[in-house]
């Protein structure tokens, strides 16, 4: 079960809030652990046991606070990530249980707090566990600090705050079922034709498309979550930041994803010595983090060749040409705008000779390998997504997201918004389902 199914909308989360809503203060949290336990049950009921094991493991070992069974904890939780990713490569995708990239970095950031001493109190094993599996963001994040999650605190349940995260959520929902679902037609399409057969423009096109789809899935689904959290009284959880208006890939990068990206800030990068310790410490301070987010989206050799060209593109801004992309935007947004779809092919075609294939395609003046345009394909194509990618287009600049920001307490919002909704319940009527895209890291 995702937030994109009927059922989750129509049965799971309006029992849910009714049943927590009518439920005193006190036992609230208590309701939300056996909701958020039963919506993994319904996605992962095989596997459930590995995320039980888990948080009984972290808690009795973080609980009195000792050193060396905190670190206990952390190696134990790495290891438990990296035996199931390794066993997801070797036997396949259905040995990897929903979430545990983002739950054992959950767990991961509770034990590391603790040992910083920034949890200041004893926790109680039910709030420990709710934050460990917190049904909105348990699957695919964002990953919360257990200290910017109250927990075992009485949170308010606020009308304007409830009213926020439904609009949230369908601004979330249509990202995702209307935009980026369509898109995904687009890349499944040319991935049927075969790389080999497209022409130079329609792999652009696609390769736009992909990063409009990655992109519109998964704020969409950050947006959803970040709307659940706040009807069930959490705090608005920011996890996307217009990446597409950043200057730089390093700006990209602390706008896209940005609760994982301060995951691996504060818990890899900083220990590490960040960049304290000179240049070079620096350069290899930020391949081992971007290497071990290559690893962590995947094993396949294509997501470390991602995260270590990433990582490279990032050190060279650092200490060559980051100052003239910071003084001309211009030119920064379009290095942007031009390196990003191409480091979305790297992470999306696993296979390397079929990514060798598909850069033949967007560079054959280079490869001499470039398929022929076919005006009536290549405009068909535009026919059917070009309104995507104008839409898409929009959503990309600030500008349109500050002004719903700005007017989303006035009743032409909401109006607005009730089409929306409405377009993504009859477009997943007729849908056979297509999950988060993030569901699979």
């Amino acid at each position: 079960m995702n937030f994109a199914e009927m059922g989750f909308i129509f049965r799971f989360l309006p029992v849910l809030l009714v049943v927590t809503y009518l439920t005193p203060k006190r036992f609230r949290e208590k309701i939300l652990l056996v909701g958020s336990l039963v919506f993994y049950a319904f996605g992962e009921l095989r596997l459930m046991p590995v995320l039980l094991a888990a948080m009984v493991f972290n808690f009795l070992l973080g609980y009195r606070r000792r050193r060396g069974l905190i670190i206990t904890a952390i190696v134990g939780d790495l290891l438990l990530l990296v035996s199931f990713k390794l066993l997801s490569a070797t036997l396949g995708g259905e040995y990897l249980p929903l979430g545990i990239s983002f739950y054992i970095f959950r767990m991961i950031s509770w034990q590391a707090d603790l040992l910083n001493g920034e949890i200041d109190r004893k926790e109680k094993f039910s709030d420990v566990c709710l934050y460990f599996c917190l049904f909105p963001q348990i699957l695919s994040g964002p990953i919360m600090r257990y200290g910017d999650g109250e927990f075992g605190r009485s949170r308010e349940y606020r009308a304007e705050a409830i009213e926020a995260g439904v609009q949230y959520f369908i601004i979330g929902l249509g990202m995702k079922v209307i935009l980026a679902d369509r898109l995904a037609i687009l890349w499944n399409d040319l991935q049927t034709v075969g790389f080999v057969s497209i022409s130079t423009p329609l792999a652009w096109m696609g390769a736009i498309g992909y990063s409009m789809q990655l992109y519109f899935d998964f704020w969409g689904y950050s947006l959803m979550a970040a709307g659940i959290g706040m009807m069930v009284g959490f705090k608005f959880i920011t996890n996307f930041n217009h990446p597409y208006a950043a200057r730089s890939i390093g700006d990209f990068y602390r706008r896209w994803h940005m609760t994982l990206g301060g995951w691996f800030r504060d818990y890899v990068y900083i220990p590490m010595g960040g960049s304290r310790w000179g240049a070079g410490r620096t350069a290899v301070n930020l391949l081992v983090v971007w290497g071990l987010t290559g690893l962590w989206h995947g094993s396949g050799i294509n997501f470390i060749i991602w995260g270590l060209v990433l990582g490279g593109l990032i050190i060279l801004e650092k200490l060559v040409y980051g100052r003239l992309l910071q003084k001309v935007p211009v030119v920064g947004h379009l290095y942007v705008l031009f390196l990003i779809p191409l480091s979305w092919v790297v992470f999306a075609v696993t296979d390397l000779g079929q990514l060798g294939v598909y850069f033949s395609r967007l560079f054959p003046f280079v490869t001499s390998a470039g398929g022929q345009a076919n005006p009536g394909v290549l405009s068909a194509y535009l026919r059917s997504y070009g309104w995507l990618f104008v839409v898409g287009g929009l959503l990309c600049l600030p500008g349109l997201f500050k002004l719903f920001e700005r007017y989303k307490k006035r009743r032409v919002v909401t109006l607005l918004l009730i089409p929306v909704f409405w377009v993504s319940i009859f477009l997943l009527a007729g849908a056979s389902g297509n999950p988060f895209m993030y569901l699979n890291f």
